[in-house]
């Protein structure tokens, strides 16, 4: 069946967070075959980031359901690798913080959004925190499969810093996120409205 084209950004957005639960039971072998079978998957959720927004822009179909499950679908997918990374102590040591420094910043952000989006107020994702999602998807390419070297490259430290640069991108975005929403938070508990008091005198007359 033929899918329509004013669709595909949306489907392509869709397969970020569709792949995670076939990435996570490829991760469960841990061997050098679905290594390379989950950096494939991973690549295609990177190139599925580039090309949903360029299609959607190209065609002029921005649509706010792309628009929301963009980002969304970006956290999921890094957050279930690191996850996933942690987990079976990829990543470990000193190189947790950066690890809980990006959990602790999407979450934050996620909830700050929900907030501002109570009270009618917008907050766009930055051309920053754009690049901030290309880096943490990159650093997390080169550690998924397992090397220390590869063609004489040293894969995982590349992977490691540029997992700490990916932090930095991320400490630096959350704090301007915290910014703009900070003049819409109050640190003064809420003040619930008095009750509307009814007119004795009247309700006696209508009774």
């Amino acid at each position: 069946m033929f899918i329509e084209r004013r669709y595909w950004p949306n489907l392509l957005t869709l397969y970020r967070i569709l792949a995670v639960p076939l990435f996570a039971y490829c991760w469960s072998f841990q061997t050098a075959f679905y290594d390379w079978v989950n950096l494939g998957i991973y690549a295609l959720a990177g190139l599925s980031d580039y090309l949903d927004g360029w299609l959607a822009r190209r065609d002029k179909r921005v649509s706010n359901f792309g628009r929301m499950l963009d980002p969304i679908s970006d956290k999921i997918m890094v957050m279930a690798v690191l996850l996933l990374m942690v987990a079976d102590k990829t990543i470990y040591g000193i190189n947790l913080i950066p690890a809980m420094l990006i959990l602790i910043r999407e979450v934050g952000v996620s909830g700050m959004r929900e907030f501002l989006s109570e009270i009618n107020i917008k907050m766009p994702v930055s051309k920053l925190a754009k690049w901030k999602t290309t880096a943490q998807m990159i650093s997390l390419g080169f550690l998924i499969v397992h090397l220390d070297q590869l063609f004489g490259l040293p894969i995982r430290a590349i992977g490691i810093v540029l997992l700490w640069g990916a932090a930095a991108l991320t400490l630096i975005t959350g704090y301007d996120y915290l910014k703009k929403a900070w003049p819409h938070i109050s640190l003064d508990p809420l003040k619930e409205k008095p009750a509307k008091k009814i007119n004795k005198k009247r309700r006696k007359k209508t009774a």
